[in-house]
């Protein structure tokens, strides 16, 4: 009896493990679909004793459900690893020294591992070093921290965000809506398609821009050889061969503020001829929904923009109300989750001196049509 009952004990350890075995991207056996009712060690757990190590989660905010999401899989992730961890970020994502400082504050604890999503890379130079030369490994999550001294990190877990930009854009450009105004461009009366971005220093968010801005010049030159220009902002520009008949117009709002992302929105929408508009993250969506009554002034029927394309970046439950109601054609959506999950299975695996690479968390297009769809579905936050 005695051996049937640790044969029955092997089995059953086995089982589970294969259960929540991990790849880059997913948790086999564990869909994540209901993430916020998942086990989780409190946030602010303190520093580990000698038995239990201890993983810094340094985000680049707070204040949006992005960040709740990817925290929710942080916590997990330390549950199954049984390690102790804080997550901490910004109030914004424009607070760049904050972030430095909780960063340092992190580092005075001795963490066996961090996890960072730098809002600025030069900003955290010195403190990469300092932990490379400590020997205290870094892992980078969402748009980690991209230039870093050569091996200060040593995986990051992240969307391919230049191929969500490029996604926006190939979904923008296949509808037929769009294609329609398109269509109408002259070098008389030139179109606008608007991307409004963030920042120019987040690698997330920049690449999403370029993504967007290139996949979206090489489409339109299809239509207007040599008549696409990028204008807006010096990082992006690019002039065309000819008087432009589409221009690409790229807007930074000062900061990331709603009240700064609806002004900039404000100013995209009373420019002549525009046609379309990407907003990279969940703060320009909130500017968009904010500029347009929750987004109703876009519907297409009876509203103040009505032929307008709107493509948004991320969730949030009045987001997601516009692209139901199909006030937005549709939404690129990340999955924070598992970026907050593989963020500290990196981090636990790197501490242990296992060899890690990075993951690509990966992207969906999602619109009214499939947005209830249990594959999508799951990675729509509130």
């Amino acid at each position: 009896m005695k051996n049937f009952s640790k044969i029955l004990a092997l089995v059953l350890t086995v089982f589970l493990s294969a259960m929540t075995m991990t790849s880059c991207g997913r948790i086999l056996g564990n869909t994540g679909s209901n993430p916020v009712q998942s086990s989780f060690v409190p946030v602010n757990s303190a520093p580990a004793q000698e038995s239990r190590p201890y993983i810094a989660v340094i985000s680049k905010g707070f204040q949006h459900q992005f960040w709740q999401t990817v925290m929710a899989g942080s916590k997990d992730a330390a549950a199954r690893y049984n390690v102790d961890m804080t997550f901490d970020g910004p109030p914004s994502e424009s607070d760049i020294s904050i972030q430095v400082d909780m960063l340092k504050a992190a580092m005075a604890k001795n963490p066996s591992a961090i996890a960072l999503a730098a809002l600025d890379t030069e900003s955290v130079i010195p403190q990469l070093n300092e932990l490379k030369e400590k020997n205290i490994p870094v892992i980078g999550f969402d748009s980690g921290i991209p230039d870093a001294p050569g091996g200060t990190i040593l995986a990051t877990a992240s969307t391919d965000n230049e191929n969500a930009g490029k996604l926006a854009a190939e979904s923008m450009f296949a509808d037929p809506s769009f294609q329609e105004a398109l269509n109408k461009a002259t070098d008389e009366n030139p179109v606008v398609i608007a991307v409004a971005s963030q920042d120019a220093t987040s690698a997330s968010i920049v690449g999403r821009t370029v993504g967007f801005v290139d996949q979206m010049l090489t489409s339109c030159e299809t239509l207007f050889p040599g008549k696409v220009a990028v204008t807006g902002h010096n990082k992006y520009s690019k002039a065309s061969a000819e008087k432009a008949a589409v221009e690409i117009f790229v807007i930074i709002p000062p900061s990331s503020r709603l009240s700064d992302a609806k002004a900039a929105i404000e100013k995209v929408l009373n420019m002549k001829g525009l046609i379309a508009i990407f907003a990279t993250n969940e703060s320009t969506v909130g500017g968009i929904l904010a500029a347009t009554s929750d987004g109703s002034d876009l519907d297409r029927v009876n509203g103040k923009y009505k032929d307008i394309t709107v493509v948004g970046f991320d969730a949030g439950k009045a987001h997601k109300t516009a692209v139901k109601n199909g006030w937005f054609l549709g939404s690129i959506t990340q999955d924070p989750y598992m970026i907050g999950y593989l963020a500290v299975e990196l981090a636990y695996k790197a501490y242990k001196g296992e060899q890690v690479t990075d993951c690509d968390t990966g992207c969906m297009f999602y619109n009214a049509e499939n947005m209830e769809k249990p594959d999508i579905e799951q990675l729509l936050y509130d």
